[in-house]
């Protein structure tokens, strides 16, 4: 996908997100910190690419990490996003007061950025340091990308519709609750580590 398609479908996964209510803190969340937090990581994966449009403008670090791991290698990873969250608790004082919002935001944008790729007919290795990809080939590369932007407008088309419908669903308020039990045990770990 290209950058221009990751800044849009991560704007919709926030929009999706906050509007799903998908974890307490995004639902009480401002939309002034989600966007923008989501906007901010969502092409912090491909720090990877050389080319990619991170990878042009921080070359040190993009040829090193490239090396080290390949394009949609650990970057592209489930444990790239709880290697990422460690490092942000552990090094984060309190006393920034960094909103909880505009933390589930970067993570929201980092996650789309896996999830559009996973669109791709590459795919992303989730389990990294497995070889197995993960994709839903939706996207298929052609000349130009309006395949892409047709995925994300529709994306984004259901995302500002769906608050209607979905509200008041099981699924949605399950894994609304197993994720706010996951984020409680994740931070009383990190408080046990300092």
């Amino acid at each position: 996908m290209t950058a221009e398609g990751h800044l849009f479908f991560s704007i919709a996964c926030a929009v999706f997100a906050k509007n799903a209510e998908l974890t307490p803190v995004l639902a009480q969340g401002d939309w002034w910190h989600i966007v923008p937090a989501a906007v901010l990581t969502c092409l912090l994966p491909d720090i990877d690419h050389p080319k990619s449009f991170l990878g042009q403008r921080i070359p040190w670090i993009s040829r090193p990490v490239a090396r080290m791991f390949g394009h949609r290698g650990f970057t592209h990873s489930l444990l790239a996003v709880f290697a990422g969250l460690t490092l942000f608790y552990l090094k984060i004082p309190d006393s920034w007061l960094v909103p909880a919002d505009a933390i589930q935001g970067m993570v929201l944008g980092y996650l789309s950025h896996i999830l559009a790729d996973m669109l791709t007919p590459a795919g992303v290795p989730l389990l990294w340091p497995c070889r197995w990809r993960f994709r839903l080939p939706v996207v298929t590369t052609q000349k130009g990308n309006h395949p892409e932007r047709m995925v994300c407008m529709a994306f984004f088309i259901l995302a500002l519709w769906m608050p209607q419908n979905v509200q008041k669903n099981d699924a949605v308020r399950w894994s609304s609750e197993a994720i706010s039990l996951l984020q409680h045990r994740f931070e009383r770990f990190i408080d046990n580590q300092r």
